[in-house]
């Protein structure tokens, strides 16, 4: 074609190609060096009124290297802020660290291996923290490669000294509230830590038990004249034998009734509903089987295993052998004998023993078990404890003493067989869900210490937290039934622990009586050493640096000795609502918190709690909660089961941007699903939107929007129409930003990009932008919207796009600000005729479809090649007649074929070859092509665009 016909092509330097992960670095580059983040922040809060909105980070373990969890979370927490600062809103992001803790102090004994032996707590907890700086700066490189902004220089760390100052003040604010006591309770122990943990500490995995029934024998005569003279036997069932050394009582219901049945000349006792099923796990031969199938609760041993259901329904071959029918409460006072320790206990009573699984009479520790405990202070029982830190008999233990307790099992199950005292199979056994240390993965004991506590009964802290959590708004809305539940059935937070990289526990006891000095000023004074000095200060200094002649308030002496026992870390991140927001001087509640569903029972908990006791009001607006990852197949995601992805791998593969649009395009309030299936159709998804900004750029060559913008009274009609679906667009992704369902913006932008403009507004103007006068006013309609397009796309896909779309904002003719990020969202109205102009188009592409499937039916005939090589005929009556009429002139463009005929009759489209001859330049077959002898090869249009 000669070149005096060139055609405008679309012109721009915005590469096709991504190259992402060599790209994005020097973007971060640019955004350092400009101080965007900073700058944006100020910009908004220089506008009067605007509107302040806090994000508070939950803050990831300062240990080992970010995993796709972290890049799920911190991604999640960027769109939220980026949006809402592009929203005009201040939206400052305070990134943190959670540093104290028993992962980090096994390390470093780890590294300091026997070197640890040498070193005071201070020396210890310098290299701890050395150890926690080092992570926090290799994970803040991290969180910062993937895009996410922030105060990256300024973060707060739990383990800095203003933070351990305001972790003090916070337990002594506790103290002077009266939440605080020390009590010796069951908590849960980790025997391989050797230290108490928090519920949120403990993991219920599979582990196989011993399944036992015991006979205590009684001392009392039962409360029944048909067995007088008769000795008796007390059944319980336990999968802990290692507990029995530390048997006191056994618990009774009041409301059950027992049966004293003869089982082979010994008299035993078991509640009535319970015999049966007893009898089938210790002598099936007492039972005999009907021939009708019935529901059949299940056994002791198939309610542990998750067996039973509808079975043969097992009938007493002997019911003549139940002696005597006895009341539960007449049980209560009775005396028995223990199997094998020297001692004699009691029955009581309590409303914890149920039908569901045993005997109906409940082996009771007070020093093992929560309900045990709490049965146990009604009847004065003491709080027997025969178990040490590492998980050993002691000397109340008897013969066992000094033996590991899990090992202990088989002897304790041995011995009782040659007592007489077990009645079923030694070897019995069953599979159950059980408590692990979720740092180990060890299982866990119930095992009563002296502990400090915060009490949920205090100022019915428990009864307002529970009010307190219909006042916030959970996302997704499960979330509240989740958090209420955990509130709801909790024990008193067992707050200390017994480690060395922590916040000492700021209290005193009295070397006279050992009473504890809870004294705010005291306390005080340490939170203004840790300030000045780190806790370190707690080790360093006597005691009477901090009590300054304070006296015991049980005996009045004035000399004490300090606390060994710090503080649960769930408590230092849970008082980060006071540590960080109270600290910046900003107003509390924060409107989010936002981490994964299991902080229900770690970090939304924690600081529910402390908030509600310090405050009387939950530190957040509302809480948002995302799901785990799985890959591709739908398994969790996890190294040791080798189908994990780091982060870094997709960002050297693939680029960030690629994983935020991952994060972003997710449905994250449930599992995820991450692999490198599902990566590669995002990375196509991606090249759709990019593609789509660069061709809406590279039509905008030439193109100077202050001096070449069209007003929009006077756009074409189809240009209107594809800025009011450009409105439409942007409405529903400002949206879905503002409800957190960012998976919706992702969808409406792959709607947009692929069908609205792509596959339809893009091929219906390319005409007008390629062959029509480069400066006439049709041409520069068309740029007018692809401007507005281009614009639009890249302010509002910034939040996800980060990087892409601060690359674009640089090739944008005629952009209002230097940055994207100080451009702010699109305010874009609806044209006023938008409805109307909706409902033509959407008429008129009705019919459209029709022809472009007629079309295709005559290039798989080949009868044509492209539609341009078609005449189209059109068949349409009544109002869809006249609509085609008035729009006759738009038709060929909005077809994309040479001519269009229109007739009546009822819908139907017939195609031919067009008339005419091809014009060189724009490809339209036309009857006055070379009608101009200066320029024989072209068609009229194009002779008077040239």
């Amino acid at each position: 074609m000669d070149s005096k016909y060139s055609v405008n092509l679309p012109k721009t330097d915005f590469p096709m190609k991504a190259n992402l992960p060599q790209r994005e670095p020097e973007i971060l580059r640019q955004w350092e060096e400009q101080a965007i983040f900073q700058r944006l922040v100020a910009q908004n809060a220089g506008r009067p009124g605007a509107k302040r909105f806090v994000l508070h980070d939950g803050p990831p373990y300062a240990n080992g290297d970010i995993h796709i969890g972290h890049a799920l979370n911190k991604i999640l927490k960027d769109v939220v802020v980026k949006y809402r600062n592009l929203n005009g809103e201040v939206a400052d992001y305070i990134p943190g660290w959670d540093c104290h803790g028993l992962p980090i102090e096994l390390k470093v004994d780890k590294e300091l291996g026997p070197k640890k032996r040498e070193l005071d707590r201070p020396a210890i907890i310098e290299a701890c923290r050395r150890y926690a700086q080092k992570w926090i700066e290799k994970q803040r490189e991290s969180f910062k490669r993937l895009g996410v902004f922030g105060r990256w220089e300024t973060p707060y760390a739990t383990m800095s000294r203003g933070y351990e100052a305001e972790i003090v003040r916070t337990f002594a604010r506790a103290a002077e509230k009266g939440f605080l006591y020390r009590g010796k309770k069951p908590v849960y122990w980790c025997i391989t830590d050797r230290t108490a943990l928090a519920e949120a500490e403990v993991e219920y995995e599979q582990h196989r038990s011993p399944s036992i029934y015991v006979a205590f024998d009684l001392v009392s005569k039962l409360p029944d004249p048909k067995l007088a003279g008769r000795p008796a036997r007390l059944v319980i069932w336990t999968t802990t034998p290692w507990t029995l050394p530390a048997n006191l009582a056994i618990a009774a219901h009041p409301e059950f009734t027992y049966v004293a049945y003869d089982l082979g000349g010994q008299v035993v006792v078991v509640a009535k509903d319970l015999l049966a099923r007893f009898l089938a796990d210790v002598a099936p031969g007492e039972l005999s089987v009907s021939d009708v199938p019935a529901p059949h609760t299940p056994t002791a041993h198939e309610a542990a295993t998750g067996g039973g259901g509808t079975v043969l329904a097992p009938q007493l071959a002997h019911p003549e052998r139940i002696l005597a029918h006895l009341d539960g409460s007449a049980l209560e006072g009775l005396r028995y004998r223990h199997p094998f320790l020297d001692r004699e206990s009691q029955v009581i009573l309590g409303d914890h023993v149920t039908l569901e699984a045993g005997t109906g009479l409940v082996h009771t520790a007070p020093g093992h078990g929560q309900e045990d405990y709490v049965v146990g202070l009604r009847y004065g029982l003491e709080v027997l404890n025969p178990v040490d830190g590492a998980g050993r008999f002691t000397e109340q233990a008897g013969k066992y003493a000094g033996k590991k307790i899990f090992e202990a099992n088989p002897e304790i199950v041995a011995d009782l067989a040659a007592s007489g005292h077990l009645l079923s199979d030694p070897k019995a056994s069953l599979e159950h869900s059980y408590p692990h240390c979720w740092r180990c993965h060890n299982p866990v004991v119930f095992r009563a210490t002296d502990q400090w506590f915060l009490s949920l009964e205090h100022a019915d802290l428990r009864k307002s937290t529970l009010a307190e959590i219909d006042r916030v708004r959970w996302i997704p809305h499960w979330g509240r039934e989740r958090i209420h539940n955990m509130i709801e059935n909790r024990p008193d937070w067992c707050v200390s622990r017994q480690r060395t990289w922590g916040v000492p526990i700021p209290v005193f006891y009295c070397e006279g009586c050992n009473e504890a000095l809870l004294s705010p000023p005291v306390m005080e004074r340490v939170a203004a050493a840790f300030e000045a000095e780190g806790m370190e200060a707690w080790y360093r200094h006597p005691p009477a640096d901090f009590t300054q002649g304070a006296a015991c308030p049980g005996c009045g002496k004035t000399e004490f000795r300090r606390e060994q026992d710090i503080l649960d870390v769930w408590w230092d991140s849970g008082v980060s609502w006071a540590a960080v927001i109270e600290r910046e001087g900003l107003e509390l509640p924060v409107d989010l918190y936002l981490e994964g569903s299991d902080q229900h029972r770690g970090w939304f908990h924690s600081s529910l709690l402390t908030s509600m006791a310090l405050r009387g009001a939950a530190p957040y607006r509302a809480v948002l909660t995302h799901g785990f990852i799985l890959d591709q197949h739908g398994k969790a995601m996890s190294k040791s089961a080798g189908n994990g992805i780091e982060p870094s791998e997709i960002i050297k593969k693939y680029g960030a941007d690629i994983l935020r649009l991952w994060v972003s395009a997710s449905d994250y309030r449930d599992d995820i699903g991450l692999g490198d299936q599902i990566l590669a159709g995002l990375a196509e998804g991606y090249r759709k939107i990019r593609n789509t900004i660069r061709y809406a750029l590279g039509a905008l060559d030439g193109f100077d929007p202050a001096r070449d913008a069209v007003p929009e009274a006077e756009l074409e009609p189809i240009d209107r129409w594809a800025l009011a679906r450009l409105a439409a667009w942007d409405e529903k992704v400002a949206k879905a930003y503002e409800d957190y369902e960012f998976h919706l913006a992702y969808h409406a932008t792959m709607q947009f990009c692929a069908v609205e403009l792509s596959a339809l507004y893009f091929d219906v103007i390319k005409d007008r932008l390629y062959t029509w006068k480069a400066d006439g006013r049709q041409r520069r309609s068309a740029q007018t919207v692809l401007h507005a397009i281009a614009q639009d796309l890249i302010r509002l896909l910034a939040p996800i796009l980060s990087f892409t779309s601060s690359e674009a904002w640089s090739y944008l003719p005629g952009r209002p600000t230097e940055s994207v990020w100080l451009a702010g969202l699109p305010r874009r109205a609806r044209p006023a005729d938008a409805d109307a102009l909706e409902a033509r188009y959407g008429k008129l592409f009705e019919v459209r479809g029709v022809v472009q499937s007629k079309l295709e039916e005559a290039r798989r005939a080949k009868l044509i090649g492209s539609g341009l090589e078609a005449m189209v005929t059109v068949r349409a009556e009544g109002e869809q007649r006249k609509l085609l009429e008035e729009a006759r002139a738009e038709l060929p463009t909005l077809f994309i074929v040479s001519k269009v005929v229109l007739a009546d009759g009822p819908l139907s489209v017939e195609v031919a070859r067009a008339p005419g001859v091809k014009c060189e330049r724009c490809w339209i077959y036309a009857e006055d092509v070379g009608k101009d002898a200066a320029h024989p090869t072209l068609c009229g249009k194009c002779v008077g665009n040239l």
